[in-house]
C-alpha cells in the first residue's frame, strides 16, 4: 500500500506551534505582506529576521506529540509490507523528523535551515539568524536568508510531490485548512486520479466536500486511530 499523506499547521498545534490562519492564528496577529515575501524581506530585513528568530526560539522550545510519532510508525509499518509512505509537510518546523519520521518533503521549506542569495547554498542553522552572519560557503554576508517559501515563490519539489501522487493509493490530509494553494488542489488532483481520499483535522477544512473519508478531533487522537486501523489492514 502506498499512502501520500499530506500535513499542515494542525498536526503541530498540540506542540505548542501556532497555526497560521484560524482564528487567532499567526497571519491574523501579523501581516504576511511585511514578514512573508521577499519584498518585505528586501525593504526591512532585521523585522524578518527577528520574526523568524522568535520562531525559531519557540520550535526549540517545543516537542514532536502523538501524531508525528504514530506518523513515523505508519512510515516504518509501510515499508515492512512492501509499502511507501510519502509524508509532505506545508509546516516548516522539524517535529516530523524529531518524531521519527525518516523521509519528510518540505514543501514549504525549513525553519531550521538558512539560504544563501548570493551562492544559493543551503546549511542548517538553528541559531538566530541576521545580517551580521557570513555564509559558510561564499563567505558574503548578510545574505542570509530563512530558507522558507514566502507568498509569491514557487513551493520546492512540485515534480517529486506529483510523481508520489501518481504512485499513491490512499491520499490523507491532516491538519491543513485547505485554504492554501498548491497544496489545497492535491485533493482534486488525487480524486482525478481515482484514489481514496481521508481528511483528519480539528474541524472541517475549506475543502472538506472533496474527502471521502473524514474524522475530526485533536491530531494527537485521530492520527494514531488512524493508524492503527491501517497498520491492522495491511496486518
Amino acid at each position: 500500500m502506498r499512502i501520500f499523506v499530506l500535513t499542515g499547521a494542525g498536526i503541530s498545534a498540540e506542540s505548542g506551534l501556532g497555526t497560521f490562519r484560524d482564528t487567532g492564528g499567526i497571519w491574523e496577529r501579523f501581516d504576511p505582506m511585511k514578514l512573508a515575501t521577499p519584498e518585505a524581506f528586501a525593504a526591512d530585513p532585521d523585522t524578518v529576521h527577528a520574526f523568524y528568530n522568535a520562531r525559531r526560539d519557540n520550535l526549540r522550545a517545543s516537542a514532536p506529540n502523538p501524531a508525528h510519532a504514530a506518523l513515523a510508525r505508519l512510515e516504518a509499518g509501510l515499508a515492512r509490507g512492501g509499502g511507501e509512505l510519502f509524508l509532505c509537510t506545508q509546516n516548516i518546523d522539524d517535529l516530523h523528523e524529531r518524531g521519527g519520521s525518516s523521509r519528510v518533503h518540505h514543501m514549504h521549506g525549513e525553519l531550521f535551515k538558512a539560504r544563501c542569495t548570493a551562492c544559493g547554498a543551503v546549511h542548517h542553522w538553528r541559531d538566530d539568524l541576521g545580517r551580521e552572519d557570513s555564509c559558510p560557503d561564499c563567505g558574503a554576508r548578510g545574505t542570509l536568508r530563512p530558507h522558507i517559501v514566502w507568498f509569491g515563490e514557487i513551493p520546492f519539489g512540485l515534480d517529486a510531490i506529483g510523481e508520489a501522487l501518481a504512485r499513491a493509493d490512499l491520499f490523507v490530509a491532516i491538519g491543513t485548512s485547505g485554504s492554501v494553494y498548491p497544496a489545497a488542489g492535491l485533493v482534486q488532483e488525487a480524486r482525478y486520479m481515482g484514489l481514496r481520499t481521508c481528511e483528519l483535522n480539528l474541524e472541517p477544512s475549506d475543502n472538506a466536500h472533496a474527502f471521502d473519508e473524514r474524522a475530526y478531533g485533536p491530531a494527537s487522537d485521530v492520527v494514531p486511530e488512524f493508524v492503527e486501523r491501517v497498520l491492522r489492514e495491511i496486518g
